[in-house]
Order: C-alpha cells, then structure tokens, then sequence
C-alpha cells in the first residue's frame, strides 16, 4: 500500500479515505487515555498547543470515528461474566442480511468479517452457560448461517490497548 503525506502533516493511505493519525493526534489520543475527563483548556495547556488547535483535533478525531477513549465496559459488571467468539460460515449471498440480523441480538458485541476456515467472528456474551447455549443457537438459526463454531474465553491475556501504537507514532513522528 502506497501513502501519501498531507499539508497538515498527516498521511492518507492511497484508496483510503480516512486520515492517519498525526504526532499531534496521537499525544491528545494518550493524554485522554490517562485523563478522560480532561477539559479543552487542560489538554490545549498540557500539550502545548492552542487551545483553538486542541478542540479543532478532537473534533477531527471524533469525525473520524478516532475515539478518544481507550476503555470499554466490562461487561462482567452488567451480569454477563462470559465471554465467546464464534466463527460462522455464511452463504456468501447474505452477508449483509446476516449482518444485520446478528445486530439485533444484544448479546452480540461485534462482528467481523475474515478470512480463513470462517467468514465472521462474532463476540458476544452470556450470563452463564445456559444463555451462551441460547446465544449461540441464535446465531446458528440466522437465517444465512450455515454452521458455527463457538470459542469459550477462559482468560484475557492481553487487555484491549492502543497506548503503545501511539506512543510509536510519537517516536518515529
């Protein structure tokens, strides 16, 4: 993939139409990372930029569907202490139909189309075994699922993190 460097310093991939995160960028990511509830002012004063610079970034960054927060909730906390992936073949014919109807289960957390021995990956949650077992049938009777493959999670070995790929876009900025 070829890329090019904007006027503002940023870099487009080629064929993309979403901006590469900045220097700048990055360092308001991190710092609302270890502050969520910095103001404007604070992170305009923090990183040493104007204060018109700091709210026109995270406007930016927000359009952009760059969150600035790099936590999620638990869903253990809202009485679904299990978490599953399940690996789904498709008919190819009804993707975006079975993408859709995967939406309306609550359960589902996402959902990602892949390549390999599957079509999507499919996160979702439960409240014990009995409702994974209902869940995981749920997805099984969608209408364009042709088989499944369900993934119990036993242990998160990694926490979701975005910290150290900003801090290299920092270092090699």
């Amino acid at each position: 993939m070829s890329i090019s460097l904007r006027k503002d310093g940023g870099v487009m991939a080629k064929g993309q139409q979403r901006r590469i995160a900045d220097v700048l960028d990055a360092r308001i990511l991190l710092e609302l990372i270890r502050e969520p509830r910095a103001t404007i002012a604070g992170l305009a004063h923090r990183l040493q930029v104007a204060r018109n610079t700091a709210q026109a970034r995270l406007g930016r960054l927000e359009s952009e569907g760059l969150h600035p927060f790099g936590h999620r909730v638990d869903t253990t906390g809202l009485g679904y202490p299990i978490r599953a992936h399940v690996l789904a073949n498709l008919k190819q014919s009804r993707l975006d139909e079975v993408g859709e109807a995967l939406s309306r289960i609550p359960e589902v957390l996402e959902v990602i189309g892949v390549s390999g021995t599957a079509d999507t990956l499919i996160q979702i949650v439960a409240r014990d075994t009995d409702d994974l077992y209902r869940v995981a049938g749920q997805i099984l009777g969608t209408p364009g699922v042709k088989r499944t493959r369900t993934l119990v999670s036993m242990k998160q070995m990694v926490q979701y993190r975005v910290t150290p790929l900003l801090q290299r876009t920092i270092e090699n900025g």
